[in-house]
């Protein structure tokens, strides 16, 4: 599973992540800083990402158009890196099992 992490996420989650999550990206690491969602979701669309956001804007896409591509909505606030690696990580079984899941669109972590 290839996770796309959006703007408001720390581009060090995908190194602090890659032995649970390799191949994933930041969207800043691809040239996409100032992206739209619209974009964002197009990329991710296009090139089989899920998109790990604490934008609620990604929800609403899910919820609208479906997948893919699929959403993780982290519902986290504003907190340290290692506490979203650490959110990540407990719910990695979950995440990975979500990806396989043809009938959801969004998973939400608390």
């Amino acid at each position: 599973m290839k996770l796309l992490f959006d703007q408001n996420l720390s581009p060090q989650l995908t190194q602090k992540l890659a032995d649970i999550f390799p191949d994933s990206v930041h969207i800043r690491n691809i040239g996409m800083r100032d992206a739209t969602d619209t974009e964002i979701w197009n990329y991710a669309k296009q090139n089989d990402f899920t998109i790990v956001s604490k934008d609620s804007d990604f929800q609403q896409r899910s919820l609208l158009y479906g997948h893919p591509p699929k959403f993780i909505w982290l519902r986290v606030g504003n907190c340290p890196v290692k506490t979203v690696e650490e959110l990540l990580r407990k719910h990695s079984i979950s995440i990975h099992t979500f990806s396989f899941d043809e009938t959801k669109s969004h998973l939400l972590l608390p």
